[in-house]
């Protein structure tokens, strides 16, 4: 994997969290700078664990799947894509969240936010691609996206949160379908 095609999964794979950054970001008054932190540091730690927990996983079954691991790749990252597509135009989003900078909840939120980036590292893991550099460049792109995203919310509110959530997904798709071209390429 290039460069650049990290960058976009790990800016794909962020937009969940930035997205919950943002509502966040509305809802604390007043901004502490720790806040914004705690939030990016577990935002990013976790979007940097879940690949690799996901590699690992995908590690123990690869060999059985080597004949049409491009395919199941691509079918993660769409439904993945495409999941985050349909929840960006679905899913009614709270007007006033609870307490953000709590640890239980901001643990919650992380976690779920960060399963996609589990089957991200089960792809990698089925594409025979190293994990620490992708887990780490995840996890630290998420963590500025993130940091960034708390204040854009404390500032401008909910404009951006929907919108962020579904061009992450046509990211992550256009990922998946660059991963069959390249296959059909040989």
């Amino acid at each position: 994997m290039n460069p650049w095609e990290l960058l976009i999964i790990a800016v794909g794979l962020s937009m969940d969290a930035f997205a919950v950054s943002v509502a966040s970001g509305f809802s604390i008054k007043p901004l502490r700078r720790r806040d914004a932190l705690k939030m990016a540091l577990f935002f990013g730690g976790f979007q940097a664990i879940m690949p690799a927990l996901g590699w690992l996983a995908g590690l123990s079954f690869r060999h059985y799947i080597e004949g049409f691991d491009h395919w199941v790749a691509f079918g993660l990252l769409a439904f993945i894509g495409g999941k985050m597509i349909y929840e960006s135009f679905t899913l009614a989003r709270e007007e006033k969240m609870t307490d953000p900078p709590c640890n239980s909840l901001l643990f919650v939120l992380a976690l779920a936010t960060s399963l996609d980036a589990l089957a991200v590292g089960l792809s990698l893991a089925v594409l025979k691609s190293e994990i620490v550099i992708p887990a780490l460049v995840i996890g630290l792109v998420t963590f500025v996206i993130c940091l960034v995203g708390v204040y854009l919310g404390h500032r401008f509110g909910h404009f951006f949160e929907s919108k962020v959530e579904a061009a992450g997904g046509l990211i992550l798709i256009g990922i998946g379908v660059n991963i069959l071209i390249q296959h059909f390429r040989g």
